[in-house]
């Protein structure tokens, strides 16, 4: 048995711990940045703002308490990432030695170009700490996993002993956990396929066809795969799981808050409209745009599709004209 915190009471948080109490075997907690959600949670018996319809076990313990992970063997990191550097800030003085931190939250920070487990051990480290971080990545609704769908990830550490045992504690009927130890490369395809669901969006707004569809996620893996292995991570991992197969489900399922933004995009809808419109959740994807660009240009990296992306979501472009700029750059070798 463990004690497993999930820190973030978004959907995925409340989805994690909905499967890691179904699992069995665990003190599970879901711990809320605001004492008045934690009590909304709590009062009716499920979270009605982020994932309504799951009642949440009493076993589960809802707080707002940073205290709450001190008690944690495993603190499950799942705080948006414009959010997580404050958050970590205010739980560091809770955390200690002998934990393990794993990040479940795709994203790569503005002005930084840090990716998330880059950032806890940046925000831990000023206070001295240094602690096991991994990231969990791959295709997964946070919808779908609550209610126990088959879903499969992967889990990755430095360490393959420690990557062995979230495996071993997390993995259940109907959630399957693959290890390796590219930390880089998984949560790089994670974060980076938002902005290609973006993408796919906005092309399924403005009346694009299968083609169009299938020549994004293509050239988006293409350009990832670029990045995530000038970065040092793996070619092959972005094969797998938390690389094409997040790719895939993101830009393709009508559940993916960031397609859902693109293709109000594709439809002539202002930015500020479309995010006010999901009700507090967030589409990692429109931060992620202009983080990996910064990230790119850093490493010298061409990314044809996030650059357009970016000047659709900040600059205002017309989703058609940058369509257009993509399909008139220079002829290119394929590989």
């Amino acid at each position: 048995m463990s004690n497993i915190a999930v820190l973030g009471s978004g959907a995925w948080g409340t989805a994690i711990a909905l499967t890691l109490h179904r699992r069995g075997g665990h003190l599970v907690s879901l711990w809320s940045h605001s004492e008045a959600e934690a009590r909304q949670i709590n009062e009716a018996g499920e979270n009605v703002l982020f994932l309504p319809g799951f009642p949440l076990p009493a076993e589960i313990a809802v707080t707002a308490d940073t205290a709450a992970v001190a008690e944690a063997e495993i603190a499950v990191s799942v705080i948006p990432s414009g959010f997580l550097r404050p958050t970590l800030t205010r739980l560091r003085p809770h955390l200690h030695s002998g934990q393990i931190v794993v990040s479940a939250t795709k994203g790569v920070e503005n002005n930084t170009y840090l990716r998330m487990t880059e950032v806890i051990a940046e925000t831990l480290g000023e206070s001295g700490l240094a602690l096991p971080i991994g990231a969990l990545s791959g295709p997964s609704f946070a919808l779908e996993v609550a209610q126990g769908q088959p879903t499969a990830v992967t889990i990755a550490f430095n360490d393959p002993a420690i990557a062995a045992r979230v495996q071993q504690d997390f993995s259940s009927e109907t959630l399957r956990l693959y290890t390796s130890t590219d930390v880089i490369g998984v949560e790089l395809g994670g974060a980076l396929k938002n902005v290609i669901a973006i993408a796919a969006g906005v092309a399924a707004g403005v009346g694009l066809g299968h083609n169009s569809a299938a020549a994004l996620m293509t050239r988006g893996i293409a350009e990832i795969t670029r990045l995530a292995v000038a970065c040092g991570g793996r070619r092959e991992t972005l094969a797998g799981l938390s690389g094409v197969g997040d790719l895939v489900l993101t830009c393709t399922g009508s559940l993916s808050r960031n397609r859902t933004v693109g293709q109000a995009l594709g439809q002539g809808y202002k930015l500020s409209a479309v995010l006010e419109g999901l009700g507090g959740k967030v589409a990692e994807g429109v931060l992620t745009t202009r983080a990996a660009l910064g990230l790119a240009r850093r490493h010298g990296i061409e990314m044809p599709i996030t650059e357009q992306m970016e000047l659709i979501l900040n600059e205002g472009k017309d989703p058609r004209e940058a369509i257009k700029a993509l399909m008139l750059r220079p002829g290119k070798d394929e590989h």
